[in-house]
């Protein structure tokens, strides 16, 4: 199984300004009507794993935007909207563990969604890989990206595309440390 993140960030490394604030995302020109590599992206995405707070942003947002199963990490809600029903599923408890379970049901291919999901998937090195876009704006404040991590955690560049000559996405492979490897 892989695990992905996918997320527009400001250049100080915030996915949402103050109060959950997203109306910066749209502020940079597109007149190319680029959707900056995010359906090629899905392609390749049999589920997506977010959190609660971003599932209800995205339940305001009127339709629903997604073809792939949505697993909605909470433990405050029980059921979804009825016509989410076959869409969306609650889901709970430990990382590893709900990765195991959702390997053995044939997903492959996970999107990772929502700053405290991301950082929670980092925290138990959950992350495989990142496409992280950077949009040219300073927030000063808001929903970080990242949080603490106990250690820290190497990543591979593998690709940087510029889109409107604004933007900049680079995808980034997570390197695991051999424990073989002795120093000395």
């Amino acid at each position: 199984m892989t695990n992905y993140v996918f997320v527009g960030t400001s250049l100080d490394g915030y996915i949402a300004g103050k109060d959950g604030d997203l109306d910066w995302l749209n502020e940079t020109p597109n007149p190319s009507k680029s959707d900056y590599g995010y359906a090629e992206f899905l392609e390749n995405i049999d589920a997506l794993v977010m959190g609660r707070n971003t599932f209800e942003m995205v339940l305001g947002f009127g339709e629903w935007p997604y073809e792939k199963p949505v697993f909605v990490l909470s433990n405050i809600l029980d059921k979804v909207p009825a016509e989410l029903k076959g869409k969306v599923e609650i889901v709970n408890g430990d990382l590893k563990t709900l990765v195991t379970m959702l390997t053995k049901r044939g997903y492959e291919n996970l999107y990772i969604d929502g700053g405290k999901v991301i950082q929670s998937f980092l925290k138990e090195d959950l992350i495989d890989e990142m496409i992280l876009t950077r949009i040219p704006i300073l927030l000063g404040e808001g929903v970080p990206l990242f949080g603490k991590l106990e250690s820290r955690m190497k990543f591979t560049l593998v690709k940087t595309v510029t889109y409107n000559d604004t933007l900049v996405s680079s995808h980034y492979i997570r390197v695991k440390e051999d424990p073989e490897r002795t120093t000395g």
